[in-house]
């Protein structure tokens, strides 16, 4: 495949269509994740409607005065939940040039005890416009149905490399901790700076995002050049974060990816949806046939992985959202050149 090509294109429903269809399917699984990190998936199930019942939710969210936005602010939420505004987030240490709203599972909030992780602090309520009660509905709907997906689609892709598909059930199941984002990207600063989102790996286990036909995602490949990826209606783009990396020693690839603002004053509306484990998960190495060929994974001293899920996903969001983290956890800021060095993750062989 040359490197201006569309990404591979992956049919999920080739699964229920015979052992025939199904072997495509895991052969085309197994070189996907293997080789790019990245593919299309079409064949997932999800239909026009619901897709359609979140994105005129998500316009009509961003259509808000922005009072209405503001009002649920990620800086009111210990849980790193609700609206962060355009250029708050950071990736990179550099803003992101999009305001977007934070959502995952609706649960209670968990105030972490003496003895307990920090993480938990990232279990709780979302915050929700009170105009716009349709956008709860569809968003935690999407949630549930994305989850499904994934969970499908995980078990196909550990298959199609010779692993039990169920090796990492333990890891989800009902306490998984899936994260939904909702995110309008405005067009450009004006100053220059094209960053929608900077280069970047995913810290969790897979990445599905429904993007409009604006573009602007682009992914590093082995030229070392960052590529468009076309969209393709109906599909999501599917990437592997770097759980899975690690858990194959490399075998499995999570691949750079950035959003480039789109131009001028177009906007640019996507929905990335993280399937993540339970916070408390350790990742075990995965067991399979390929293990011997893993090529190990390169290690980046200033973004160390644990093993323990949730631990990756606070570190990401204390960097990401410094003024949230700095009204809600300044504790753990100051913890966190203590802990730069983790402990042998179980993950590691």
């Amino acid at each position: 495949m040359s490197y201006t090509s569309q990404l591979p294109i992956v049919d999920l429903s080739a699964a229920d269509r015979g052992p025939q269809a199904r072997r495509l399917l895991r052969a085309q699984l197994h070189s996907a994740a293997h080789d790019v990190g990245f593919f299309q998936l079409v064949g997932h199930g999800v239909t026009e409607a619901e897709t359609r019942a979140l994105t005129g939710a998500m316009r009509a969210f961003f259509a808000l005065p922005e009072a209405d936005r503001l009002a649920l602010d990620t800086t009111n939420s210990p849980h790193f939940r609700g609206y962060t505004r355009i250029g708050d987030e950071r990736t990179g240490g550099a803003r992101d040039w999009r305001d977007q709203l934070d959502i995952g599972a609706e649960r209670p909030a968990h105030v972490p005890g003496p003895q307990e992780p920090p993480y938990w602090w990232l279990q709780g309520p979302n915050q929700w416009p009170a105009a716009l009660p349709e956008l709860r509905l569809a968003a935690l709907n999407w949630i549930e149905r994305l989850s499904g997906v994934a969970e499908r689609l995980l078990r196909e892709l550990l298959a199609s490399i010779g692993a039990a598909p169920d090796f990492y059930a333990d890891a989800f199941g009902p306490r998984a901790h899936p994260h939904l984002k909702l995110v309008r990207y405005p067009g450009s600063s004006g100053e220059g700076d094209d960053q929608g989102v900077g280069a970047h790996k995913d810290y969790g286990f897979l990445t599905l995002l429904l993007q409009d036909q604006v573009g602007g995602l682009q992914v590093e490949r082995e030229d070392g050049v960052f590529h468009d990826v076309p969209p393709l209606p109906g599909a999501f783009v599917v990437n592997l974060g770097e759980l899975l990396e690690v858990a194959t020693d490399g075998y499995l690839v999570a691949t750079h990816h950035r959003v480039v603002s789109p131009p001028g004053a177009t906007e640019r509306f996507s929905v990335p949806f993280f399937y993540n484990p339970r916070l408390d998960a350790r990742i075990a190495p995965l067991v399979f046939p390929y293990a011997g060929s893993a090529p190990g994974v390169t290690a980046d001293p200033a973004n160390p992985l644990f093993a323990e899920y949730g631990r990756n996903e606070l570190k990401g969001k204390l960097r990401a959202h410094p003024l949230a983290a700095a009204r809600h956890h300044a504790d753990l800021l100051l913890d966190q050149g203590r802990q730069a060095q983790p402990a042998q993750p179980a993950m590691s062989s």
